[in-house]
């Protein structure tokens, strides 16, 4: 009589990785799924096996993200893909993926970030320094906010452009390259979101430091920017 491991290791196929192992994937297009889950993002520059690999095997990949609610957003010609929750209309749809929570600050700093984005990149890299962000940020401090409070908010935000979106990434303590995949990041649509809230809480209709808008992409567990993860 067979057992479920002598089963199992029946149906073990020839893309098998240990015993048992019944996945159909190559090595690389697994670490590429597993990227892409794990987040922000997938770069063709820093993790060219994986990348390739999702090329190659890119209607698997889909659909087995499909089987776990996540859409696949691909950009070959930029060379980044990441994955969000799926839009289902179903209001019991499952949330796969963690995503990054946006307050006022991490919105205002992202759409500057974007507009720098948007303005220089036909040079090249758009290298910037955190002191001309933070200066463009500089009116929104409210009246309820001291400086050494708002300069608490800003670092923060910061740290969360480098480290959970990483859609910075640092080349000196004070300057900064702007990833190309913010432009995917954030789109036309979301940016319109986004502003109209940013306006809200501008025009004082919401306690700015509560919660505006939500990215729906994976974030990382950890605050550690990987090599890896960098564009």
């Amino acid at each position: 009589m067979e057992t479920d491991a002598t089963t199992a290791g029946h149906e073990t196929g020839a893309s098998a990785r240990w015993p048992g192992d019944t996945g159909t994937l190559s090595i690389d297009a697994r670490r590429a799924l597993l990227k892409l889950t794990q987040g922000p993002y997938l770069s063709a520059t820093r993790a060219p096996g994986p990348w390739s690999a999702l090329l190659a095997d890119e209607a698997s990949i889909r659909s087995r993200l499909h089987d776990l609610f996540l859409d696949l957003v691909l950009d070959r010609d930029a060379g980044f893909a990441f994955v969000r929750n799926v839009g289902t209309g179903e209001q019991d749809a499952p949330v796969a993926v963690r995503s990054e929570q946006l307050t006022f600050i991490d919105t205002a700093m992202l759409l500057v970030l974007r507009q720098m984005l948007l303005s220089g990149e036909h040079d090249g890299r758009v290298i910037v320094g955190r002191d001309d962000v933070f200066e463009q940020l500089a009116p929104f401090r409210t009246e309820d906010r001291d400086e050494t409070d708002f300069a608490k908010r800003l670092n923060a935000s910061w740290l969360k452009m480098r480290n959970k979106l990483r859609v910075v990434h640092a080349l000196t303590d004070e300057r900064v390259e702007i990833s190309p995949v913010l432009r995917m990041l954030v789109d036309a649509d979301q940016v319109r979101i986004i502003a109209a809230e940013y306006e809200r809480i501008r025009s004082g209709e919401r306690d700015s430091s509560g919660t505006v808008a939500d990215l729906g992409i994976a974030t990382p567990d950890d605050d550690e920017e990987s090599e890896d993860d960098v564009a």
